[in-house]
C-alpha cells in the first residue's frame, strides 16, 4: 500500500506552504484539517498528519503511541514506513479516512480521551 498518495502529497504540501507564509506574515497560524491517517494494524499506533516539509519525509500532526498521551508534532514518513511488525505487516493508511475537523480539535479531543482512536468515535458521535 502506498502510505502517501500523490494527491494527498500535494495538499500536504499546500498546508506546509500556508503555514509558511502565515509565520512569514506575521498572521494567525492555520488550523488545518488533517489529510492523512496512518496505523499500527497489530497495536493502538496512530498518527494523523496536515503539513509535509518540503524535504518530502516530516510530516506534521498528531502521533499517538498508545501510551494515552497524544501529541502534536513533527515524525518522519520514511521511518513510519519502515517498521515491520508481525506477519509481514506493516503501517498502513486508512484510505477512507476523510475529517472537516481542525487538528486542534482532533488534538484536544485526543488528549481528553487518551487516544486518536477515541476521538475519532467521540467526534463522530458528537456529529462534528
Amino acid at each position: 500500500m502506498i502510505l502517501l498518495p500523490d494527491r494527498i502529497r500535494v495538499a500536504l504540501l499546500v498546508n506546509s506552504a500556508r503555514h509558511l507564509a502565515a509565520q512569514r506574515d506575521g498572521a494567525p497560524d492555520p488550523d488545518p484539517v488533517p489529510l492523512l491517517k496512518l496505523f499500527n494494524p497489530c497495536g493502538s499506533a496512530t498518527w494523523l498528519a496536515s503539513e509535509l516539509d518540503e524535504d518530502g519525509d516530516t510530516l506534521f500532526g498528531l502521533a499517538d503511541l498508545g501510551f494515552g498521551c497524544p501529541e502534536l508534532g513533527s515524525f518522519s514518513l520514511s521511518e513510519i514506513a519502515a517498521v515491520r511488525l508481525p506477519f509481514g505487516l506493516g503501517i498502513e493508511r486508512d484510505a477512507d479516512f476523510n475529517s472537516s475537523h481542525p487538528m486542534s480539535l482532533w488534538a484536544q479531543t485526543a488528549r481528553n480521551l487518551g487516544s486518536i482512536s477515541q476521538a475519532e468515535i467521540a467526534l463522530h458521535l458528537m456529529g462534528f
